[in-house]
């Protein structure tokens, strides 16, 4: 009984091959590329089994359900997106802000994350919280100087935001440090090139996603339209070259893109200047679009007040005498300067822009991924629609201040000198000379610089 196997039963440890080479149990290291156990041995054991393959009219009716609810989920969320955008624009600049807050930090997560390796990244727990660590200084830095130069008027009468105003670089710097120090400290051997590459790429991240985003934000707050003028002109550019590509494209424009062809580049640039003209020809009659954001509570049906910059203003261009018209004879035609500048920006939008899109390609190439991530149903993840966004916002801002901007000085910029660079006595001297002035325009009663001087006697002795 001892010498024979029961019933026949043979035990899988007393055949050497039978669950693999050496006779070992299999175990996740025996996991192939598809997830299953060992191939050879699964093969093996389900060789006789064979599943029905569909039939081409299966496959392609499977094909067909799958885009079609692609298409649908697509569809859907885009239309969602349009009318939270156009809900935020309307409502007011705050909305706006909190929208460009969460791409951010929604792109920013996308980014780090395709180089983040989920195995060093558990052993390393200080990596992703310096991660996150970064993105809070930086957003801190460059959130305060848009407060610091857009918002004086609130921030330098404050007396508990004045100190945090006039040191907020030395502020923001001092984080940084701290941040820097604490990533020098947690470096392990085993895992400094690992360690490395994530700071490298982070820092690349921050400037890449958040610095350019913080132009954005600024353009907001100098005025609407230069916010959303230059990301209708993406988005339009963007449309049209698909269409352009599909109708009638047929030379690649470059092997990063298959897709993309010279004709629907060009074509979309013609298109997408025509739009802008006409587009911005209808923000021109909307002072809410037009006006800086001294008001953060206005909507489109409240609107705001303010002097117009000269861009906006018609003017009459005029051609020199030439040879070929008739003595004393010019051509001549009446637009607002916005207009050239549109010119400008539609084809920036349409020729460099794009570049962005080309570069994220590249990227997600290199990585050997589809998308970025999967933040939108149907169009994979925010940086993927975005990508073209930041540089755009990053030229506009720049244009702006270099071309367009009226230079002049402001109430703010005024109280900005007079808080930070004067004493209490010098500031007190130049309130004195401000009514004195306005005294002798006749703003003011003639009475007020007494009753002022009294006031100040009777405040310095109590």
């Amino acid at each position: 009984m001892t010498g024979r196997s029961r019933r026949g039963v043979k035990f899988s440890h007393n055949n050497k091959h039978s669950n693999g080479q050496d006779g070992r149990r299999a175990s996740f290291s025996d996991v192939s590329e598809e997830g299953s156990p060992n191939k050879a041995r699964s093969s093996g054991t389900l060789e006789n089994i064979q599943e029905k393959s569909p039939t081409p009219e299966e496959q392609q009716q499977s094909d067909y359900e799958k885009k079609k609810a692609n298409f649908i989920t697509r569809t859907f969320w885009t239309f969602v997106m349009i009318g939270g955008f156009f809900a935020a624009l309307f409502m007011g600049h705050v909305y706006i802000l909190v929208i460009i807050t969460a791409i951010q930090i929604v792109s920013f997560k996308e980014v780090i994350a395709i180089a983040n390796v989920p195995s060093r990244a558990r052993d390393l727990q200080s990596t992703k919280s310096l991660n996150w660590y970064w993105l809070a200084t930086t957003m801190y830095f460059l959130y305060g100087e848009s407060v610091v130069y857009y918002l004086k008027h609130i921030v330098l009468v404050d007396k508990v935001l004045l100190p945090l105003a006039t040191h907020h670089r030395f502020i923001s710097f001092i984080l940084y440090v701290f941040g820097f120090v604490f990533f020098v400290g947690s470096l392990k051997t085993g895992h400094l090139k690992f360690q490395f590459s994530q700071f490298a790429w982070t820092h690349m991240a921050l400037f890449l996603i958040v610095v350019q985003a913080h132009f954005v934000m600024n353009n907001v707050l100098e005025g609407m339209i230069w916010f959303f003028l230059p990301a209708a002109l993406v988005i339009t550019n963007d449309i049209f070259a698909y269409i352009c590509g599909i109708t009638f494209g047929r030379t690649q424009l470059i092997k990063l893109s298959p897709k993309k062809t010279v004709e629907g580049f060009v074509g979309a640039w013609i298109m997408t200047v025509l739009f802008g003209i006409v587009l911005t020809n209808i923000l021109l009659r909307s002072q809410y679009f037009i006006c800086p954001a001294t008001n953060l509570g206005a909507n489109i049906f409240s609107g705001l007040d303010c002097d117009p910059n000269p861009v906006f203003i018609p003017r009459t261009y005029s051609t020199p005498q030439l040879f070929f018209l008739p003595p004393n004879y010019t051509l001549s035609v009446t637009t607002s300067p916005m207009q050239i500048h549109t010119f400008f920006w539609a084809s920036f939008a349409s020729l460099i822009a794009p570049f962005g899109g080309f570069f994220a390609s590249g990227l997600k190439r290199t990585f050997k991924i589809k998308d970025f991530g999967d933040s939108i149903p149907g169009h994979g993840g925010m940086t993927d629609r975005m990508d073209c966004q930041f540089i755009m916002g990053l030229f506009a801002f720049i244009y702006y201040h270099t071309f367009i901007a009226f230079k002049r000085s402001s109430v703010t910029h005024v109280m900005e000198l007079a808080i930070m660079e004067l004493t209490a006595d010098e500031q007190l001297d130049v309130i004195k000379g401000v009514l004195k002035y306005l005294t002798n325009q006749g703003v003011v009663k003639p009475e007020t610089p007494a009753s002022f001087e009294q006031f100040l006697s009777t405040s310095l002795e109590v």
